[in-house]
């Protein structure tokens, strides 16, 4: 069993996009993937194209793939946002205006801090999508505990990722572990931390995707 898919990622100095033109039918790829016995197929890899197309497949035929990093083993349903949370809207003007998939925000949201604009890790890490002190003043965030600041300033953020690594477990994994990090190590590092956030994320946004794909 095998798939292929692409992602349009943006040519330097053009507009930035990314397109999911059959987005239902990665996610049926991957769904099928994870519910094939171990060994029956390859990692998904990735490479970004000279027409600036993010293309995925379990099964490279060429040596330009690049390997990402496996959901397989996360199968948990994703946490849904609490009654009364408010900040759809916020979340949904954000990834749009950064040509970020909404179900992607929703995925770091949820991962970070399981939806609570209130909420700080041991680390000072702050808000919806827990921007750091430094990351925060970076990206002119004055208050990362307000959800529009903040959540305006991580998809800003996360975009920045993606253009930067062309691939997305590579983007989640610096978004975790800082780009430092990634780039040390030529791939995600090898943290468990950070492997098991990029599984958790990747999981988290193919659950979410039926519900927050457009």
């Amino acid at each position: 069993m095998d798939f292929r898919e692409s992602i349009r990622a943006p040519r330097a100095g053009a507009n930035r996009q990314l397109r999911f033109p059959a987005g239902i039918w990665l996610w049926l790829g991957l769904a099928l993937t994870l519910a094939a016995p171990a060994g029956a197929n390859g990692p998904v890899v990735t490479f970004v194209d000279e027409t600036g197309t993010l293309n995925f497949t379990n099964r490279p035929h060429e040596p330009r793939y690049r390997r990402m990093t496996e959901i397989r083993g996360e199968r948990a349903r994703a946490p849904r946002p609490p009654p009364g949370w408010a900040h759809d809207g916020i979340v949904t003007l954000a990834a749009r205006q950064n040509d970020v998939p909404v179900a992607l925000v929703k995925a770091v949201i949820a991962a970070e801090s399981a939806f609570d604009p209130a909420a700080i890790s041991h680390k000072g890490a702050q808000g919806l999508m827990q921007l750091m002190p430094i990351t925060a003043a970076e990206l002119g965030v004055a208050d990362p505990l307000r959800p529009d600041e903040n959540v305006r300033g991580g998809v800003r953020y996360l975009r920045h990722l993606i253009d930067r690594y062309g691939d997305l477990s590579l983007a989640l994994a610096a978004y975790n572990a800082g780009p430092t990090a990634v780039d040390r190590y030529g791939g995600v590092p090898p943290y468990r931390e950070t492997e098991a956030y990029v599984k958790r994320v990747l999981t988290y946004y193919r659950n979410y995707h039926g519900d927050f794909g457009r």
